[in-house]
């Protein structure tokens, strides 16, 4: 039994169980796993020695350190502001999907470092739509927003580049303008919606009018060419003639002390 052996034997057990425990760590720490999707960079004092794949790997204990990076895609989004060219402040948010280029970690580790959102992406972000929003007025942004979007994103893809950051997908809002310049735009909108509609209500009253003209030269010409033709058929003989055709044959009750209708009485001498 351990109570019944020497205090020396005891410290001998100890150690000998310490030594167990320190080589066990030791060796343990002599192996390392990088997952699918990431890389490892290994530092021996600090510099980067080489960049590994996913698997089971073995390091030197206490003198190289692991740092694992994710190659898989990453999301990152900030909102920039920038001065339109006849000086109007227009805001907006750019969201990127991206991811670290696998192949040249060892480069941008070196560059600088591993934070890449705050260190690279949104600098750049805050760059690229400050240098292109410059180039167009506060009305071209809305009437060339998806032109001004385009700008922005080849724009990004290609700085972004140069720091080993693959642009996968962008995503650009709306422009926002300040709230002096949407309640001019919204007065401007108002007012040619207003003119456009004056327009049309005098088109509308000059159609009506000449319709007008054109029904009243109608019926004048109608007239003119019945008076021509009662003329020609006989004036006043040829309109009782027509009375004629279209009486029923029934004469009135009560004339009021006048003659009979189609007949003439001849005046008295």
């Amino acid at each position: 039994m351990l109570m019944n052996q020497s205090p020396i034997n005891k410290v001998k057990y100890i150690s000998i169980g310490l030594l167990g425990l320190i080589a066990f760590i030791i060796f343990w720490g002599c192996f390392y796993t990088v997952d699918s999707g990431q890389r490892a960079l290994v530092l021996r004092f600090g510099q980067v020695q080489e960049v590994v794949s996913d698997g089971l790997h073995l390091k030197m204990p206490f003198i190289e350190r692991v740092i694992l990076v994710d190659v898989r895609t990453q999301k990152s989004h900030a909102p920039a502001s920038a001065g339109t060219k006849d000086l109007q402040t227009v805001t907006t948010e750019v969201a990127l999907n991206y991811h670290l280029n696998a192949n040249t970690l060892q480069d941008t580790y070196t560059r600088f470092g591993l934070d890449v959102e705050s260190k690279v992406i949104e600098p750049r972000i805050q760059e690229i739509v400050k240098a292109v929003i410059a180039r167009f007025s506060a009305e071209e942004l809305l009437t060339r927003r998806d032109s001004v979007k385009q700008e922005i994103a080849i724009g990004l893809r290609t700085s972004l580049a140069n720091y080993n950051i693959n642009v996968e997908d962008i995503q650009i809002t709306n422009f926002s303008f300040s709230k002096a310049f949407d309640e001019a735009i919204e007065a401007k909108q108002t007012a040619e919606q207003n003119a456009l509609k004056a327009k049309n209500d005098l088109d509308r009253i000059k159609v009506e009018a000449e319709q007008k003209i054109a029904m009243a030269q109608a019926e004048a010409e109608t007239i003119r060419i019945q008076a021509q033709a009662i003329k020609e058929q006989g004036g006043e003989e040829y309109v009782k003639m027509k009375a004629i055709e279209k009486w029923n044959g029934v004469l009135p009750q009560f004339t009021g002390g006048g003659t009979m209708p189609f007949i003439s009485v001849p005046a008295q001498k």
